[in-house]
This record gives C-alpha cells, structure tokens and sequence, in this order.
C-alpha cells in the first residue's frame, strides 16, 4: 500500500524525523490559509499523487507570496499530472501540500527498502539526489552505496557513519545523518514498511539534516498490526478493478494485455502468463482465486476480467489440490450464465476431480473450449483471440 506524502511525513514525525512545517489544502483557499498558518517568507506547493517524479512533471511549485500560493494550488488541484512513473495517462491531482521553504545547499538521495535476495533491509544513498536519480542509476550505478542491515543487530552507529562518510557529510551533519537514519530505521522496521525513499534528503545552511520529500509503502499482509496506516489508503490512487478484487479476497493486478486470466496459485499464475506470451498475445491480467475459491468468489472474478475493455479471450488454468475442479467448472458455469459472457473461453482443469469438472463444463451448454494441458491452452486462446479479429 502507498500512501501520499504528507502522510509519510506526518508518520516520520512521530518518530522524531525533522521535516518542515505544512499542511494539506483540497482547495486554492485551503492552500492561502495554509500558506498564512506557516509564515512564510518562501512556500512550496507541491502535488499530491502516488507517484514520484512530480517536480519533472511540474507538480512542484516554490513561491514567495500567499497569493502565488493559491494560484498555484489553483493550477494544480485537478490537473492531470504525467510523469515518468504515471505513464501518459497520467494521475489526477485531488490535494496538495503547502510547505515552508528551505535554504538548500545540497540534494542527496536516501531509502530503505526490503531486499528479498538477502533478506535484510537494505539502505541505499547517493550523492546525486534530485529529479534525476533515476538517470544516475542508470548511467553511473557506482554513485550508488547499498548497506545492508543484519536484522540481528539491527542498524548500528557504523552503519550510520558509513552512510555519511559515503555522502560526502563533515563536522556536525554526520551526526544529524545518524540521528536521522536511526529513526528513518526505526519507523521502517515498527511499521513494517517494504520502501521508504527520501528524494531529496538536503543539506541546509546551518548543515541541518532533513527529509524534502518522503515516500512510503507498505507490506498489505502486516497491515492489520496498524490500524493507523491501513486508514491512511487513499482509493482515489488505485485500479478500481484491483480495489473491488480485495474485497473478493482475489489477488489481481491490472496489464495491458488482451487475455483475461483466472488462476489458482502465484507461481502457476505467472507460467500462464509466460505462456501466453510464448504464444504470441499478451496477458490482460494478474488474477489468483486461491486455493480456496467459492462458486461465488469465481463468478466475481469473471466480473472483474470482464470489466476490463481490453479482455478478448478468457484463460482460465486451475490445478485441483485444495481446490477442486468441480466447484471451479460450476463457478465458471455459473458466472459465464450471469455475466452473459461473450468473449472466448478456455479452460484447462487438471487434479482433485478434474473428470466431474469437465463433464460439468462440457454438459453446460455454453461455448466453452477445454484444453489438456497448458500449452495447449494457451495455443488454443490465442488462435481464439486472432480469429475474432
């Protein structure tokens, strides 16, 4: 789960991160008087998306009068923001966050993240923060420095120092750096976050240390330990279609195919993915039903499948062990009969009473075309989806 900056900020503050004073504004109006509360002199208005990259798309504005701030916020509540992050479709902008300003002397990069090869946390920090960080990781990846924490001892002082040393920081900002990376560590530990990214993480005039921008995600199985941050979720920011899949229990994610998935199991539901574009097409989605899917839970995700404009065929591939392929055949009757299903349907069934789904599938009526196994599942689809066109 994202969450927006402000709100990532707001969290770090409980933990003793230093960030700037701000405040949230929906409207221009909301933004001057935010702007008032601060003080000024200088002011950042800065739009609030799940997206980075926003000062490139001119989501971020510093200004120097209230006025200019409710301009601004005028010009930014919503506008559609495209970024590189956003694609062309871009997002658009339901709120910002007026901040104060800040005597900049220098831009660096930081962020913990959960690295799955190692399974430790892993921090990483360079020198060349700002908008182009993700050139710098491209082009010159040795500007990068990657420590990874023992989730035994946990961060400790030298880890902090040489995060410090290796940006380039003297004299009292070493110890600010410190001070910070304990607590940034400590926030991302206590609420079980996956990434916590400071871009930029500057250096002031009175070599303060202090996060600019601060985004945040978090594991979704950890969220029920915090309450807290489960309420902070934002619908606005995600697919719809992914939205009402999680009230099913479906774990889906939206592509950019033109092939439906319906899937039993992560590992089995990312071969069927591969294997369609062996063959030529493109998977339209990621979709597990679970090993414990229910008539009802299999008609919902012919729904979601169907949602999607851009599904011309529907591959469903189910392997019966915990599930069995009887309950998955009368689900997929059932939910081709309530949705009036008018795209190509294949199934593949193999496992815990695969010959009573079949014959299920098979005395239906409907037009359902069975395939063996998964390569002839996938060649069978995709010829359906070329003939239609």
């Amino acid at each position: 789960m994202n969450i927006h900056e402000y709100q990532a900020k707001a969290l770090l503050k409980e933990y003793g991160v230093p960030v700037l004073a701000g405040g949230v504004a929906y409207t221009p109006e909301e933004a001057e008087a935010r702007a008032k509360e601060l003080g000024g002199p200088v002011w950042v208005v800065k739009a609030q998306i799940h997206a980075g990259g926003r000062g490139k798309g001119g989501g971020v504005k510093v200004v120097k009068s209230t006025d200019a701030v409710k301009e601004a916020a005028q010009n930014l509540i919503g506008m559609t923001l495209v970024t590189h992050q956003t694609g062309p479709e871009g997002k658009e902008v339901k709120r910002v966050y007026i901040e104060d300003g800040c005597d900049i002397r220098r831009e660096l990069y930081l962020a913990l993240l959960v690295d799955r090869g190692t399974s430790r946390v892993a921090i990483m920090a360079s020198t060349e923060g700002g908008m182009d960080i993700e050139e710098v990781a491209h082009a010159t990846p040795e500007k990068i420095q990657t420590i990874y924490i023992d989730p035994v001892t946990g961060l400790m002082p030298f880890h902090a120092r040489q995060v410090a040393f290796g940006l380039g920081l003297q004299g009292k900002q070493i110890g600010e750096a410190g001070k910070l990376l304990q607590q940034l560590y400590k926030a991302f530990v206590d609420l079980d976050a996956s990434m916590l990214e400071i871009n930029p993480l500057v250096v002031t005039a009175t070599d303060t240390v202090i996060p600019l921008d601060a985004k945040m995600n978090f594991d979704d199985n950890a969220l029920f330990r915090h309450k807290n941050v489960a309420a902070l979720r934002d619908p606005d920011e995600e697919d719809p279609m992914e939205l009402e899949a999680a009230k099913h229990e479906l774990n889906y994610i939206k592509l950019d195919g033109n092939i439906g998935c319906m899937v039993n199991g992560a590992g089995l539901a990312m071969a069927t993915m591969d294997i369609i574009k062996l063959y030529g097409e493109a998977p339209a989605n990621f979709l597990d039903v679970g090993g414990g899917a229910t008539k009802e839970r299999v008609t919902e995700a012919f729904k979601i499948i169907l949602s999607d404009p851009n599904v011309e065929a529907i591959l469903v591939n189910i392997f019966g062990g915990i599930m069995r392929c009887d309950i998955i055949a009368e689900g997929i009757v059932s939910a081709a009969k309530e949705v009036s299903l008018d795209v190509p349907l294949v199934v593949r069934l193999a496992g815990t009473n695969v010959d009573l789904g079949k014959q299920i599938l098979a005395e239906s009526g409907l037009a359902i075309t069975s395939a063996e196994d998964l390569a002839d599942a996938a060649a069978k689809v995709a010829k359906a989806v070329r003939e239609e066109q």
